[in-house]
């Protein structure tokens, strides 16, 4: 799987859903990625579809373990969309829309959820 070097281009191949790009062949991703793009705090975090999920990281990766991860995520298989916290600890909601799943994650971000520039 070819992962994208920084968050404008993973926002842009998942988005075309280019050949080779996790999550591409997946067919309910495109929806929550669209209604995770339409939000601006997503937008400025790397996304990162994995197992089914649909992840925000503050750094393209690697690096692995790290403070990258750590923020709330979507299970793109719905409706319904189940959302997260970090490593399954506790289901936020069910909502039945993507829009709605976003709106979710962006209400449980921590208020330090932004991009690491120097990671």
């Amino acid at each position: 799987m070819s992962r994208a070097p920084d968050i404008a281009t993973a926002w842009l191949w998942l988005r075309a859903r280019k050949s080779g790009t996790r999550g591409a062949t997946h067919d309910g991703l495109p929806a929550v990625v669209e209604a995770a793009h339409a939000e601006p705090r997503l937008r400025a975090l790397y996304p990162f579809p994995t197992h089914g999920t649909l992840a925000f990281l503050r750094c393209a990766p690697p690096p692995w373990p790290g403070p990258g991860r750590g923020l709330p995520f979507i299970l793109y298989g719905g409706p319904p969309y189940e959302v997260y916290s970090a490593g399954y600890a506790e289901l936020l909601g069910e909502v039945a829309t993507p829009a709605e799943a976003a709106a979710l994650v962006v209400s449980h971000l921590p208020a330090d959820a932004t991009v690491q520039r120097d990671a």
